[in-house]
């Protein structure tokens, strides 16, 4: 019995050993597994903040866009809306084989033989030259400038028939479209209202032969058939051609080829390179900051075409440059520039050694920009060097400096002397004249015999205008 007893109590002892051997151990285990039961939620915010913004984009790109003209232009600053009324609307072909399309053009001037025509450069328009062109014609000269085709007030788009093929690559591309036009949930209305899929209007969507809007896509050959258009259109020819920026790579080869239309060439800051870079027109992201909001393109504009900002219009010209999808239409241009572009072999060719050149360049931009007007100087060397105070947009911080340089210019060379070409009367309407000359004269001779007076049988004539306006009466 005494054996039992002891046994019985040993075996106490040894349990509350263990469980306090076990305690410490629970509890060494406990303190691992809290940081993996305990999750992290700054982890949930980032997820869901990603999410949000994913959906948001998604929204934002299947919402139809409002591209009607008439809303746009109703949406515009009275600035943009007083330079549109005071500008022409004309009809140009940039292709023989495509339709005519709109350009505007801007003349504002007086009534002379010396016609000044401004080209502005890459993501520019008429707009941005206003102070220029009032300053300029205070000097007495005849200013005319255009938007080019995809920038300003001008066409962005043609309407094109294609062909197109059937693959699912293309039916993907039709119901995305479809989609952006009629909004993301379009299908599911048409569903609810009429208890149908729409397939008549996703069959339309899908005709292999339609009408396609395709963004004007201008190079070098377009350029120079706009430009001989507006100048036969205003009959201004020959002109003092003023060519911005990236102007001179788009325009060289028409300015070479004729050289009868410009009477001088002022080259303002025209480097192999435009001044506003393409990246920020072809990146999403960076293109979404800069034209999204006034501060963002005025910072991309501070950094790479100008210092100084001042009457610059930055809302204007943001809203002319991403308005109605010109932003692309500026982009797909940008891309056809000729980069390898060579000043001194073009400078050097028949047609433009004769024509009387100068050159406008920031002498307080960069000390990189100051070398390379240097070289396009050295390539160039029969023009004008003049250096300006203003940045690589120089048209509105020193606005009335290019206006005087450029008057100065021009009034340095010989006068301009138009010679009118009368236009040569038609055969039938000559027989016309020379009859009545012939009857009027039979008429007062019968007159004369019989004793009245001559001019009393004509005086119903007197102050009437023939077919041509020419003020000639029928008694004469």
């Amino acid at each position: 019995m005494a054996i039992i007893t002891e046994e019985s109590e040993q075996e106490p002892q040894q349990q509350n050993q263990r469980h306090q051997e076990e305690q410490p151990k629970q509890k060494q285990i406990s303190q691992t597994k809290e940081p993996q039961q305990h999750t992290n939620p700054f982890l949930f915010w980032c997820y869901l903040v990603l999410f949000v913004s994913v959906i948001t984009l998604l929204f934002i790109s299947f919402t139809p866009q409002d591209n009607n003209p008439r809303s746009w232009f109703l949406s515009l600053d009275s600035s943009l809306r007083h330079h549109y009324s005071n500008g022409r609307i004309i009809k140009v072909q940039t292709s023989p084989n495509r339709s005519p399309i709109e350009l505007f053009t801007f003349q504002n001037g007086v009534d002379s033989t010396e016609n000044v025509f401004i080209i502005h450069g890459l993501g520019l328009s008429s707009f941005a030259f206003r102070e220029m062109i009032n300053s300029l014609r205070s000097k007495k000269f005849n200013v005319i400038a255009v938007d080019l085709p995809g920038n300003g007030f001008s066409d962005r788009s043609t309407m094109e028939f294609e062909e197109r093929s059937d693959g699912a690559f293309q039916r993907f591309k039709d119901v995305y479209g479809l989609i952006q036009e009629k909004g993301f949930f379009w299908a599911f209305d048409q569903i609810v209202e009429t208890g149908q899929i729409p397939y008549e209007e996703i069959l339309k969507a899908r005709v292999l032969e339609r009408k396609s809007v395709k963004v004007i896509e201008l190079g070098s050959d377009e350029v120079g058939r706009v430009l001989g258009q507006v100048i036969d259109t205003f009959n201004i020819a020959p002109v003092h051609l003023v060519l911005h920026d990236s102007a001179l790579s788009m325009s060289a080869n028409w300015v070479a080829e004729n050289p009868g239309l410009v009477k001088s060439l002022t080259l303002l800051d025209t480097g192999i390179k435009p001044a506003l870079p393409l990246f920020a027109l072809n990146l999403p992201l960076i293109r979404d900051f800069v034209l999204g909001s006034s501060f963002g393109y005025q910072w991309l504009i501070r950094f790479c075409c100008m210092k100084k900002v001042g009457s610059f219009d930055v809302e204007g010209n943001r809203v002319l440059l991403k308005g109605r999808d010109r932003c692309r239409a500026v982009s797909e241009m940008g891309g056809k520039l000729n980069n390898s572009f060579d000043m001194a072999e073009w400078g050097s060719s028949e047609g433009i050694k004769g024509i009387p050149m100068q050159i406008l360049w920031s002498s307080v931009w960069s000390k990189e920009w100051s070398e390379e007007g240097s070289q396009v100087a050295d390539a160039l060397p029969q023009a004008k060097f003049v250096g300006h105070s203003g940045g690589r947009w120089p048209q509105v911080d020193s606005a009335d400096e290019l206006a005087k340089h450029i008057a100065a210019f021009v009034s340095s060379l010989p006068k301009t002397v138009r010679q009118v070409e009368e236009e040569p009367v038609p055969e039938h309407i000559q027989r016309m004249f020379d009859e009545a000359r012939s009857s009027g004269h039979n008429h007062d001779h019968h007159h004369s015999h019989s004793g009245h007076d001559n001019h009393e049988g004509h005086d119903h004539a007197a102050g009437y205008m023939d077919a041509y306006g020419l003020g000639q009466t029928w008694g004469q």
